[in-house]
Order: structure tokens, then C-alpha cells, then sequence
């Protein structure tokens, strides 16, 4: 009877957790239905829990009196006020249920050690992300592999994001962006989170696809990448994938129309012999430590994941950096006159050894990934007991770094709100705490992709800088989009208007 009225809770839960990620409010009277339904169940569990860790070894758990959905609302709501809050309270470690699962919290350098130190058997990424990537990416990569294999594909794309491809990407993103711009005109006012994104599509396609590919890229295949983009979303995450949501049917037909138009431009590839210097040509020539070849299916899964790993963060990154030039107009007009003092007067074509050399808005890229990281929470699944700060984690906690509290700690930042690329000029915590500033992780964990991102978002706002002037539409600058995945900016327009 117990287990029936369970499984009618988590049934309803299911639905009005659909309604509330597609924007439907008023499920709100579903959730508070079904959370009466399983109230028995999970008082128990609660009880059981708090039992538990009267002896101290756990660590400290906020409470909550709503059954399974916990603090998932007071943490939607604010996550960064409810995570600071609970910091300021408990301290570095603490624990707290949202949605029937247990999440812990490393806050701080010392803490975070815990995660990025970890050995993936210990704290586990494929329990966490592989609901949300094996439907975008496919099924034999990323996560939907044992972690041996993964990091054996890693090192595959790594070897195809050198210093020889990023020299021939900077000229390719310079040349995209003089293309998407010029249909922006004199001047005007635009959504430039729209325009970065559309813009970072292009870039990322044309160096890290392949030619064939991203001629490939018209309206169409662009709207496919959208709607498999699209299954990375809250309700991806919380719901099981079979559902038949109309977001996640977009998400699996796309899949299926990209695979097919990678699968024809591989197979051409290999049939006509011709060789390139890209990252298609790099999986086609990469093989397992048994000497076995990637299947197309599993190059083609790569090339998805590979664009579209980096396609939300390099997007809200250049987005957020465009809007902090815009509100400093003097630090902008630093920015610009830093590309003439490093490219000449005449503002001659992006070099990639240049791009060292401009480094105020190397400072301001950094400072911007410190304020606005663009993913709020590095998740692991605790397999084993770990332990930290006193704390024994048990198996089964989400356990959790947040970049952007890690970012602006009170007792770790100086002036730690305020937009100051100058800060890196000197000591501060970024060199000092090894995990205080992990804006692409650390450690074993870090991003590959980390370093064409840099090269990207600087030759891309490069460019910008020398065709426009970018200014604040009436002074308003975006609050933060906490109810995405990724935390975009709220009505991201701004006001542009080209250099003479």
C-alpha cells in the first residue's frame, strides 16, 4: 500500500516537475497534491535520516518541512543567496534534499579539494550528467562510457585542439564575425546573448567540424542544434528521458537528423581520400589503446559533443563580458586602445601570437568568468564514503562545488562584487587557493576545452571592439537567469554603434 501511494506521488511529482520546467506556474496545486500523497513515505525517510546523523559524522542538513521536493523552491528561487546563507550558518560542508535526492555543498578552496582530487570510482560523473548528455551526444561516448574510455576520447579531441589549429582559428572566427556583424548595420539596439550564440555555433562549427560541416549550416541544421541544445534543461535532469515531452521529442529527432548529415560527410571524407587539417580528419585517424578505430557513430557523437559542450558557456560568457565593457566605458576604450597598441594603428588582421599580448582583455574575460561563471554547480555522485573538513559524506549524496559562490566568498574576496580585471595584477586568490577560481574546474577534471574557449570569446570580442562602440540601453544591466541550466542573462539587449 506504502509503495502504491508512493508511486502515485512520484507520478504526479513527475507531471507538475514538467509543467514548472515548460513555464506552467500554476502546477504549483500538483505539487502540493502529490507531496501529500508521499508524505508518509518520506517523513519516514526523514526521520530515519536525522537519526542517522546524531552522531555527528554527517554533515550538517537543513532541514526542510516540504517531503521529497525539500528546499528545491527556496533554491530555485536564489540559489546563490540560499547556498551563501547556509555557508554562513553551517560552514564549508553542508547537506540538504531537493527533489528526493541529498546534496552536499564543498564550499571554499579547502573544501572544493575534495572534488576536484577525487578519482571518478570515489565521486562519480556519468550517475550525475549521463541522463542529461547520452540523449544530446549519443549513446558509446562522453558519459554514456565506462571513464576509461572517456578519458581515452579526451585525449582524442585534445590532441586536435593544438597551437597549430588555434593559429588557423583565430583568422577563420575573425572572418565569421566580420560576416554575422554586418547585418547589425551603423547602429541600433540588439539581443547580443542572441547574436553571441548564433555567432559561437558558427565559430565552433567552422574550426572544430570541418569545412564540409559548417557549410553544411544553413536555418535548418542551425534550428536542429537548437532543439537538440534544447534537451539540456532542468527537466532533462529530473525526468526520466522516455517521456514524452515535447522538448525532449525535438531534442531526439534532431539527434537522429544531425547524426545522418555527419554520417554522409564522413563517409565522403573516407571514400574520397582527401585529408584536412581538423578535427574530423583527427577522429577519423585516432584509435583506441587496442588499436581499434572510432565507429562514425562515435565520431559523429564527438563532433556533437564537442560543440555543443562549450556552446552555452562560451555563448553566456561572451554575452556577460560585452554587457561589463558597455557599463565601463573607460575600461572599454582601454580595451580598444590596447588592440591598437599590440595590432597597429590600422588594426590589421588578429594574429594568434597576439593574442597573448592583449591582456587587459584577457584580465576582463577572466574577471567575468569570476562573477558570472556559467555553470553554477560541478556535481559528483558519491560512491564511496568521503570524508571532509570532520564530515563523512555517504555514498549516494550529489556532492557539489559552486564556482559562483566559490567566486565572491566574503572571507576570500576583496571587493569581491565589483568587476575589476586589475586585481589579477596582484596577488589575489586566484593564485593564491588553489580552487578558489575554477571557472573550467581543476585537477583531473578541468576542461579540455578550456583553452580554444579563451581563444574564441578574445578573437571574437577582439573584432567587436574595433567595429563598434557598445553602450548600456538606459543604463540597465541584466540581472541573472537563475532558472536555466546555465545562467543566462535576463533580457540581454545593448546598444551598439559602429567605430569611423
Amino acid at each position: 500500500m506504502l509503495l502504491t501511494l508512493f508511486e502515485a506521488g512520484t507520478s504526479l511529482i513527475e507531471n507538475a516537475v514538467e509543467k514548472v520546467v515548460e513555464g506552467n506556474l500554476t502546477s504549483t496545486v500538483l505539487v502540493t497534491s502529490a507531496f501529500i500523497l508521499s508524505l508518509a513515505y518520506f517523513t519516514k525517510r526523514t526521520f530515519k535520516q536525522t537519526e542517522n546523523e546524531k552522531d555527528g559524522k554527517y554533515p550538517p542538513y537543513i532541514h526542510s518541512n516540504i517531503p521529497f521536493l525539500g528546499h528545491a523552491i527556496s533554491f530555485g528561487k536564489s540559489p546563490i543567496e540560499f547556498l551563501e546563507n547556509a555557508y554562513n550558518k553551517y560552514g564549508p560542508v553542508f547537506s540538504f534534499t531537493m527533489v528526493g535526492s541529498t546534496f552536499t555543498y564543498l564550499l571554499g578552496s579547502d573544501a572544493a579539494t575534495l572534488l576536484f582530487n577525487s578519482k571518478n570510482e570515489e565521486l562519480n560523473a556519468e550517475d550525475v550528467y549521463s541522463r542529461l548528455t547520452t540523449p544530446v551526444f549519443g549513446k558509446g561516448v562522453a558519459y554514456d562510457v565506462p571513464n576509461t574510455v572517456f578519458l581515452e576520447q579526451k585525449k582524442m579531441l585534445k590532441t586536435g585542439l593544438n597551437i597549430a589549429q588555434f593559429k588557423q582559428h583565430v583568422t577563420m572566427i575573425e572572418e565569421e564575425t566580420h560576416d554575422y556583424f554586418k547585418r547589425w548595420g551603423e547602429s541600433g539596439i540588439k539581443n547580443l546573448f542572441e547574436a553571441v550564440s548564433e555567432l559561437i555555433i558558427l565559430t565552433a562549427s567552422r574550426c572544430l567540424h570541418g569545412k564540409e560541416i559548417r557549410n553544411l549550416l544553413n536555418e535548418k541544421v542551425a534550428q536542429l542544434y537548437a532543439d537538440l541544445d534544447g534537451g539540456f534543461t532542468h527537466a532533462a535532469w529530473l525526468l526520466p528521458g522516455w517521456l514524452p515531452l515535447p522538448s525532449f521529442r525535438r531534442r531526439d529527432k534532431a539527434h537522429r537528423e544531425i547524426k545522418n548529415i555527419f554520417y554522409k560527410v564522413i563517409q565522403k571524407r573516407r571514400e574520397s581520400g582527401e585529408r584536412d587539417d581538423d578535427m574530423l580528419q583527427t577522429l577519423l585517424d585516432s584509435t583506441y589503446k587496442d588499436g581499434s578505430p572510432l565507429t562514425d557513430d562515435e565520431i559523429a557523437g564527438m563532433l556533437i559533443g564537442l560543440l555543443l559542450a562549450g556552446q552555452h558557456t562560451s555563448s553566456t560568457t561572451s554575452a556577460w563580458l560585452g554587457f561589463f565593457l558597455a557599463k565601463d566605458k573607460v575600461l572599454q576604450d582601454r580595451c580598444y586602445a590596447e588592440q591598437k597598441a599590440v595590432c597597429g594603428e590600422d588594426l590589421a588582421a588578429l594574429q594568434y601570437d597576439q593574442l597573448k599580448d592583449i591582456s587587459l582583455l584577457d584580465r576582463c574575460l577572466k574577471e567575468t568568468l569570476r562573477l558570472r561563471p556559467p555553470i553554477m554547480t560541478m556535481m559528483r555522485m558519491a560512491r564511496t564514503p568521503q570524508t571532509v573538513a570532520g564530515y563523512t559524506i555517504p555514498p549516494g549524496h550529489q556532492v557539489c562545488v559552486s564556482p559562483t559562490v566559490n567566486h565572491t566568498l566574503h572571507d576570500t574576496w576583496s571587493e569581491r562584487f565589483d568587476f575589476n580585471p586589475d586585481r589579477y595584477l596582484q596577488d589575489n586568490p586566484a593564485a593564491v587557493q588553489k580552487f578558489a577560481y575554477v571557472p573550467f574546474g581543476a585537477g583531473r577534471h578541468r576542461c579540455i576545452g578550456e583553452n580554444f574557449a579563451y581563444v574564441q570569446i578574445k578573437t571574437i570580442w577582439s573584432t567587436l571592439l574595433r567595429l563598434y562602440q557598445f553602450d548600456l540601453v538606459d543604463g540597465y544591466f541584466p540581472t541573472v537567469n537563475y532558472t536555466t541550466m546555465i545562467h543566462t542573462p535576463n533580457n540581454p539587449i545593448i546598444q551598439y554603434k559602429k567605430r569611423m
